[in-house]
C-alpha cells in the first residue's frame, strides 16, 4: 500500500520534488545575490534604469525564494538554508565583480535560462505525482521567467 502524506501526495514522490525544489531554492538564491550585487555594482551610461530593473528582479527573486521554501515545507521536506549548501546543490554559478550593465544582464539571462530548464523538470515530475500546487506554481514561474527573458534580450539588441 502507498503512503501518503498529510496533502494526500506519494511519500516517495513528494521526497523526490523535495530534492528537487531544494537545488531550485539554491539556484533561486544565488540568482538573488547575483540580482543584489549586479544592483549595487552597476556602473555606465544605463546605471539608473539597470539599478531600479535589478531591484525590481532581486525583489522577485526572495519573493520566489520564499514559497519555494515553503511549498518544501508543505510537501514534508525541510529548505536548505546554509550558503555552503546553495553553492554545492545551485545549478547558477555566483557571479562576482561585474559592474557592466550587458554583463550583467547576460548573466542574468543565464541564470533565468538555467531556472527555466530545471523547473520544466519540476513540472513534468509534479504532475506525473499529481501535486497540483508544485506544478502550478512551477507554471507560473516559467510564464513569468519567459517573458522576462525576452524583455532583457529586446533590451541587448
Amino acid at each position: 500500500m502507498t503512503q501518503l502524506t498529510s496533502i494526500g501526495l506519494n511519500i516517495t514522490q513528494s521526497e523526490a520534488l523535495t530534492k528537487q525544489l531544494n537545488t531550485l531554492l539554491s539556484s533561486y538564491q544565488i540568482q538573488y545575490m547575483n540580482a543584489r550585487g549586479f544592483h549595487w555594482n552597476i556602473k555606465g551610461r544605463q546605471f539608473f534604469e539597470l539599478h531600479l530593473k535589478f531591484e525590481e528582479i532581486y525583489n522577485d527573486l526572495l519573493l520566489k525564494v520564499d514559497e519555494v521554501a515553503e511549498r518544501i515545507l508543505t510537501l514534508g521536506g525541510q529548505p536548505k538554508h546554509a550558503y555552503s549548501e546553495y553553492m554545492s546543490l545551485s545549478n547558477i554559478s555566483e557571479a562576482q565583480g561585474i559592474s557592466d550593465g550587458a554583463t550583467a544582464v547576460n548573466n542574468l539571462l543565464a541564470g533565468f535560462e538555467q531556472l527555466i530548464s530545471h523547473q520544466r523538470i519540476i513540472l513534468a515530475q509534479a504532475s506525473e505525482a499529481s501535486d497540483e500546487g508544485t506544478a502550478s506554481l512551477m507554471s507560473d514561474y516559467i510564464k513569468e521567467q519567459e517573458k522576462l527573458i525576452w524583455m532583457l534580450k529586446a533590451y541587448l539588441a
